[in-house]
């Protein structure tokens, strides 16, 4: 699975997910249209500055997704077409949300992180390869880890999606098991 697009600096730490989408939106039970309120709350709003259609990454600081455990969060990063969130490092249970709905979480270092600020503008395109682990920023290649099993959500769509694709083994299994 490869990624191309521009990218989106939100360059703060400690970022949470009321930030990410404030609470007073989650009054749905639908994941669509929760993107218009991405970042609503963060002073200037980074996706007021830059023409950002062709994005499909966000660059930000320390502890993404700190605060509730709200899935809606990374809901509303995939409604608004961001695939990828590059990190010096995440909140636990946004992490796992992102896996389990298919976002790939990339933790790089502060430095690298500066390195990329440096080298992109609005209209560079980073590339990202799921399969290898690496992302290609301005000729440079940064590797990254993700878990094994859980980069498999990631390949499938996410931990559903990734449950749906087993079914027909199980049933075949459960058909051959049966007699």
């Amino acid at each position: 699975m490869k990624i191309s697009g521009n990218l989106l600096k939100v360059l703060k730490s400690n970022i949470d997910t009321d930030q990410i989408i404030p609470a007073r939106h989650l009054t749905g039970i639908s994941k669509d249209g929760l993107g218009r309120f991405l970042f609503e709350d963060v002073p200037e709003n980074p996706l007021d500055a830059i023409t950002h259609e062709n994005a499909k990454f966000i660059l930000t600081l320390e502890n993404f997704g700190c605060g509730s455990s709200r899935e809606h969060a990374v809901w509303s990063i995939l409604d608004r077409g961001f695939q990828v969130v590059i990190a010096a490092s995440f909140a636990r249970i946004f992490e796992e949300n992102c896996y389990n709905n298919g976002v790939v979480p990339v933790k790089l270092t502060v430095e690298q992180i500066e390195e990329i600020n440096q080298a992109c503008n609005d209209e560079t395109v980073l590339d990202l390869d799921v399969e290898t682990q690496v992302l290609t920023v301005a000729g440079k290649e940064y590797k990254f880890e993700l878990d094994e099993l859980k980069k498999e959500f990631i390949l499938k769509g996410g931990f559903m999606k990734f449950l749906d694709a087993k079914v027909p083994g199980i049933k075949e299994w459960a058909t051959a098991n049966s007699k």
